[in-house]
């Protein structure tokens, strides 16, 4: 069965959005896509109706293990080609998004195997976020928050919190990415800011609020 554009958009957006065993709402879900309920609840119906979801009029939304597998299959080409742009287009980070969200609808399973057989089965795109694989498995990164990784501990960033444009850029301002080793050096109580040590850089110091949109996995 093939699917449009929007209903893989929505497929994509309750999967984001459901956590555990938690429904959705149409509200969250409206707002997520930036569209009115009404709509929202049209196209649930028709999603239902191709049985993706199940569906009930106040209790909200939540996929079926059909829209489950449809969602790690764009969650999986997104982020492949995000790591493509990346790794062999040299795309900045702050910059491939947008050009994943339009690649992600692309059809061809074939395209998708040889896609990920050329990269070499990576299992983290470029903001450090699990690829599903061929069977929607998901590897599993041992993490912490930047803020609660103790002083002198060397530690490699591996995940940012939001994919904002605005943080990714600050991040590539300060000289940060996935795989810079860091060192917390001083934690301010004045602030919550912290002083940070990258390899030959003077230390310098970063807001709590940046500190708590990366995590980092010590080595």
């Amino acid at each position: 069965m093939s699917f449009s554009i929007t209903e893989e958009n929505y497929i994509k957006a309750i999967f984001h959005l459901q956590q555990g065993e938690g429904n959705v709402s149409t509200n969250e879900l409206a707002a997520e896509l930036h569209t009115k309920a009404a709509s929202v609840t049209d196209m649930l119906k028709k999603l239902k109706a191709k049985k993706l979801l199940s569906y009930e009029k106040y209790k909200g939304v939540r996929l079926s293990s059909e829209g489950k597998k449809l969602a790690l299959a764009i969650v999986r080409k997104h982020r492949l080609w995000e790591y493509f742009l990346v790794d062999k287009l040299q795309f900045g980070w702050d910059e491939v998004h947008d050009v994943a969200e339009e690649l992600e609808h692309i059809s061809s399973k074939k395209l998708v195997e040889k896609l990920d057989a050329f990269l070499g089965y990576p299992k983290f795109d470029p903001h450090g976020d699990p690829i599903p694989d061929s069977h929607g498995k998901m590897a599993v990164q041992v993490q912490v928050n930047l803020i609660d990784l103790p002083l002198n501990r060397m530690a490699e960033v591996s995940g940012v919190g939001s994919q904002s444009t605005e943080l990714l850029e600050l991040l590539k301002h300060k000289h940060i990415g996935i795989g810079t080793r860091l060192e917390i050096k001083r934690k301010f109580s004045f602030d919550h800011s912290i002083e940070i040590k990258i390899r030959n850089q003077n230390p310098f110091a970063i807001s709590q609020q940046l500190a708590q949109a990366l995590f980092v996995k010590p080595v």
